[in-house]
């Protein structure tokens, strides 16, 4: 067996940069799409790294500001059984910042190229989160060829929460394309949404404090639903309201709402927004295949309405929705 051994120096000191790599709104600036973490010795931890690819296991040490350990284990591949592997990241302070010693021990031979690799992209985007406070978009996190509507899900919740981490107070008030809905208002209806899907999914979804921004609660209500979804699967029917529907369409509806309402969000606050064309038109065949004249005539959706030739994926979507660009 061999281990991967990097240290890395950020610009923080070690109390803060503990925060940045146990913390699920810290691990989520350079490292995670989601994060559930039990901070403690014995609790366990999940943190989905890229969609479609979640490591899980236990905490064996957490002393603040000084040691983490955990046991590592991919969920999605046999290579590493659960307790198989261990990492370790230890913090020293040094100058006014900290050094993190990041060891993962129980790699063989044939994992540990590979396994670098993954550790060098993000601990290098870690210095830069220390740095600046966010690493931005890692172009490993969306998915250009979701395998399945779960994937996807979490595909386009990369794209909703790099939008939600640009809202401001101020933005709030604001009137959003989706009609009858402010900033807030459609957060607080993207919240409904996401709880009715993930519960019918199995997940226990979890409670929001009161100073809780946007981009924090939406961010560890899609975890636990898309955690509850990886649980259960997408076989059989489920009845997230009073009608029953295939899993796999509960799972798009998921994908759908993160990926429009993104754009919704950004369009009410003149962010830009980027959407790789697969996973848009991955969107779309969802869209076409959820989206019918119930839906439309129970004002969840409008009319569809028309587009230049030549619309790229993203655009075809926002307007088989109902909604119009900005002028």
């Amino acid at each position: 067996m061999t281990q991967f051994d990097r240290t890395v120096e950020v610009a923080l000191e070690p109390d803060a940069a503990f925060e940045l790599i146990s913390r699920p709104e810290r691990l989520r600036r350079w490292l995670t799409v989601a994060a559930r973490v039990d901070l403690r010795q014995g609790g366990r931890y999940r943190w989905t790294v890229v969609p479609g690819h979640s490591a899980s296991g236990t905490f064996e040490e957490v002393v603040p500001g000084q040691r983490l350990k955990l046991r590592w284990w991919w969920e999605d591949s046999d290579d590493l059984p659960p307790g198989g592997s261990t990492v370790a990241m230890t913090l020293t302070p040094h100058d006014g910042s900290t050094e993190i010693r990041w060891v993962h021990d129980g790699l063989t031979d044939a994992q540990a190229p590979s396994h670098a690799e993954v550790w060098n992209h993000y601990l290098d985007r870690l210095a830069v989160a220390a740095r600046s406070g966010d690493a931005g978009p890692d172009d490993w996190a969306v998915a250009l060829e979701p395998t399945d509507e779960l994937t996807c899900a979490e595909a386009t919740l990369v794209v909703l929460q790099e939008v939600l981490r640009g809202l401001t107070a101020d933005d709030m008030q604001r009137r959003t394309p989706c009609r009858d809905f402010t900033v807030a208002a459609l957060a607080e209806h993207l919240l409904g949404s996401i709880a009715s899907l993930g519960s019918a999914g199995g997940a226990t979804m979890p409670g929001a404090a009161a100073d809780e921004d946007v981009e924090v609660r939406v961010a560890d209500a899609a975890a636990a639903a898309t955690e509850g979804w990886h649980r259960r699967g997408l076989h059989g029917t489920v009845s997230p309201g009073s009608t029953p529907m295939p899993a796999t369409t509960a799972v798009s509806i998921l994908s759908i709402e993160f990926l429009v309402h993104a754009w919704d969000f950004a369009a009410a606050t003149g962010q830009g927004i980027e959407v790789p064309d697969q996973l848009a038109s991955y969107v779309l065949g969802l869209a076409n295949t959820v989206i019918g004249p119930p839906q439309r005539e129970s004002g969840d959706f409008g009319d569809p309405v028309p587009v230049e030739d030549g619309a790229g994926p993203l655009e075809q979507l926002i307007a088989f929705t109902g909604r119009r660009q900005p002028a």
